[in-house]
C-alpha cells in the first residue's frame, strides 16, 4: 500500500509541476498578463471561446482617441455577444488545482500522521459513534471555512485586476522566484515555516477549553496553523496561480478545492473506520513526498525569474539556461529518488521499490528528454513555460517553418522597437499600430493585431506549438501583416503626441504597454492576452476576435475566414 501510494502522490506531483501551463490538456484559453483597473461600465471578454469578440456597443474613449494614418480608430466597432464559457472553465481549472494541492498536502508529514488521533479525539469526545461522525462533519466543515476565507480576503485586500497587473511586473516575478526558492529549501529540510508559536498556543488553548462548535472550529484552525510549514509553500503557490486568472473568485475557488481535499480524507475516515484502516502507515515515504515536491518548487521558481529577465530585459536568463537548470533538478530528483542523495531527514532507504524506480525513470527521462532544446529542438511540452526561442544563443535546424510564399520584398530592413522587442521566430512583424497599418495598405493585405505580452503564457504557447504550424505559418506570413501589440512593456515611452489620459487605466498612457492596453480595451472591449484581432484597413474587425486556440486546424479555420471577409469586401 506504502508503494502504490507514493507512486500515485508524485505523478500527481510531476503534473502539478507545470500548472502555470494550465491549458495544455484542457486548452485553457484564460489571459495571464491582465490589465490593472476597471474602466466605467466596459465589459470585458473572456479569452479563448468561440463566442469571444468585441463588447456590445462599445466605442473608443474620447479623451482616449488614436491617432493612425487615417484617423480610423474613432469609428465604432460592429457588436457581438460576450460568453461567460471560459469564466467557468477557469473557475473550474482552478478548482481542480486546487484538489490537487489539497490531497498533496494531506500526504505531508505534519497532517497524514494526524488521521487516527483526530478521529479517535472525536469518537471518545463524542460519546457514541453517530455524534463523533457529526463532529468529524462539522470539523470538515471549518476547515473549509477556514481556508475559503484566505482565498476571500486576498481578493478583498488587492483584487483580481492588481493581482493581474502585479503578475506582469518584474517585482512581483522576482519576489515570487525568490518566494518558491524558499518554498523548495523548506521542503527540503533547511528550515521550517513556522507561525508565531504564541499565536497557535493561543488557538491550542481555545481549542481546549471550549465546548460545542466553537471548539470544533478551533480545533481545525490548530490544524491549519499548526501543519504550515508544510501546507504553506503548497498554498502559496495555488493561491500566486489563482490570482493570476482574472477571475475575482479565483482564490476563494481554488482555496475552497484545496480545503475540501484536505477536510474530506477526516471526514470518510470518521463515517468508514475500514477506510482509516486501508490508509497506509506513516513513514519515511511521505518525507520523500516533500522533497520532490520542493524539487517541483525549485524548477517552478524558474518560470519566474525567466518572466522578470523578459518584462527588465536583462537578456542573461536564456533559454539554454533554464533548459540546463531543468535538467540538473529534474535528474537530480531521478538520483534522490534511487537513493543516491540524502538529505539530513531522510530515512535510510533500504530497497528501491517499484513505484520510485519507475518515477525515478520518468524524471530522469523527462530530463534526458529536454537536452535536444539546448540546441534548438522545439520541446513542446515546456511551450510558454521556458523562455521563448528567440532568446536561443544557437540553434542547430532551421526552424522557421517558412515553406510558404516569402514576406513582400519590400518589407522594411527595420521596423519601430524592434531593437527592444523580438519576433517571433520565423516571421516578419511590425510593433507599432501606425506603421503596420502604412505598410497593410501599401500591399493591400489585411492586418492581424495580436495582444500579447511578455509574461503571457499561452501567448507563448501559441507561438512555439500552433505558429510553427506550416498551414497556420503560411496564412500568418502571407497573407496578413502580423502587428504585435506587447500590453506590458514598460520600458519603450511613448512621444508626447500619443500620450493621453486614459479611463480604463485611470492614468496617462506614458509607455508602449499601457498606450496598447488602453487601445485594446477602449477599441476592441477585451483586456485579456493573448486576443487576436483580423481587421481591415479601418481596423474594424473582420471576423469575431479569439483567444488562444490550442488546434491548429482550428486555428487556420479562423485566420482563412478572416482572408476571405477581407476579399469579398474588396
Amino acid at each position: 500500500m506504502k508503494k502504490t501510494n507514493l507512486l500515485g502522490v508524485l505523478l500527481i506531483a510531476l503534473f502539478t509541476a507545470f500548472y502555470s501551463i494550465d491549458g495544455y490538456a484542457q486548452q485553457a484559453q484564460e489571459d495571464t498578463t491582465s490589465a490593472s483597473a476597471d474602466i466605467g461600465d466596459l465589459e470585458f471578454t473572456t479569452i479563448g471561446s468561440k463566442e469571444d469578440s468585441i463588447a456590445n456597443n462599445i466605442k473608443p474613449d474620447s479623451s482616449a482617441a488614436v491617432t493612425t494614418t487615417a484617423d480610423t480608430t474613432k469609428k465604432a466597432v460592429e457588436a457581438a455577444p460576450v460568453t461567460s464559457q471560459n469564466k467557468e472553465k477557469t473557475l473550474w481549472q482552478t478548482f481542480i488545482e486546487g484538489l490537487f494541492g489539497g490531497f498533496l498536502a494531506f500526504l505531508m508529514p505534519c497532517i497524514f500522521p494526524m488521521v487516527p488521533l483526530t478521529v479517535s479525539y472525536f469518537t471518545k469526545r463524542a460519546g457514541s459513534k453517530q455524534k463523533g461522525i457529526a463532529q468529524a462533519i462539522i470539523y470538515g466543515l471549518s476547515i473549509i471555512v477556514i481556508y475559503v476565507a484566505v482565498g476571500l480576503l486576498i481578493t478583498i485586500l488587492f483584487g483580481s485586476s492588481k493581482l493581474n497587473e502585479l503578475s506582469s511586473s518584474g517585482i512581483f516575478n522576482i519576489l515570487f522566484f525568490l518566494l518558491l526558492v524558499v518554498f523548495a529549501m523548506s521542503f527540503f529540510g533547511a528550515f521550517e515555516i513556522t507561525l508565531p508559536s504564541s499565536f497557535v498556543n493561543k488557538i491550542d488553548q481555545k481549542a481546549d477549553n471550549s465546548r460545542g462548535l466553537g471548539g470544533i472550529f478551533f480545533m481545525a484552525a490548530s490544524l491549519a496553523l499548526v501543519s504550515f510549514s508544510c501546507t504553506g509553500p503548497i498554498i502559496g503557490t495555488l493561491l500566486v496561480q489563482a490570482s493570476s486568472k482574472g477571475e475575482i473568485l479565483a482564490p476563494a475557488v481554488g482555496m475552497f478545492g484545496f480545503a475540501l481535499a484536505l477536510a474530506l480524507p477526516f471526514t470518510l475516515s470518521a463515517i468508514f473506520p475500514g477506510f482509516l484502516n486501508s490508509m497506509p502507515k506513516s513513514g519515511g515515504w511521505l518525507n520523500s513526498v516533500k522533497v520532490c515536491l520542493g524539487f517541483l518548487e525549485l524548477a517552478l521558481a524558474l518560470k519566474f525569474l525567466s518572466s522578470a529577465d523578459l518584462v527588465w530585459h536583462w537578456e542573461w536568463f536564456d533559454r539554454e539556461i533554464f533548459l540546463v537548470l531543468w535538467i540538473v533538478i529534474f535528474a537530480m530528483m531521478g538520483f534522490y529518488l534511487l537513493g543516491k542523495l540524502r538529505f539530513s531527514h531522510d530515512s535510510k532507504l533500504e530497497y528501491i521499490s517499484v513505484p520510485r524506480l519507475v518515477l525515478a525513470i520518468v524524471s530522469i527521462s523527462f530530463a534526458v528528454y529536454m537536452v535536444p532544446g539546448l540546441w534548438g529542438a522545439p520541446l513542446k511540452v515546456l511551450s510558454g513555460l521556458a523562455p521563448p526561442m528567440h532568446t536561443q544563443d544557437f540553434i542547430l535546424t532551421n526552424n522557421d517553418h517558412a515553406a510558404g510564399p516569402a514576406v513582400s520584398s519590400d518589407f522594411p530592413s527595420k521596423v519601430k522597437y524592434a531593437e527592444v522587442l523580438p519576433a517571433p521566430h520565423g516571421f516578419k512583424v511590425f510593433f507599432d499600430l501606425d506603421e503596420g497599418v502604412e505598410y497593410a495598405k501599401k500591399v493591400g493585405k489585411p492586418i492581424m493585431l495580436d495582444f500579447t505580452g511578455w509574461t503571457c503564457v499561452n501567448c507563448r504557447k501559441m507561438e512555439d506549438d500552433i505558429w510553427v504550424d506550416p498551414t497556420v505559418g503560411n496564412i500568418i506570413r502571407d497573407q496578413y501583416v502580423l502587428i504585435q501589440l506587447y500590453v506590458d512593456e514598460r520600458k519603450v515611452k511613448m512621444p508626447a503626441d500619443k500620450v493621453h489620459y486614459s479611463k480604463y487605466l485611470k492614468g496617462d498612457t506614458d509607455n508602449l504597454g499601457r498606450w496598447n492596453q488602453d487601445f485594446q480595451a477602449t477599441k476592441y472591449g477585451a483586456n485579456s492576452q493573448p486576443y487576436y484581432v483580423l481587421v481591415d484597413h479601418q481596423l474594424n474587425p473582420l471576423v469575431p476576435a479569439q483567444g488562444a486556440i490550442f488546434n491548429a486546424k482550428e486555428y487556420a479555420s479562423f485566420l482563412q475566414s478572416g482572408v476571405d471577409k477581407f476579399n469579398l469586401a474588396k
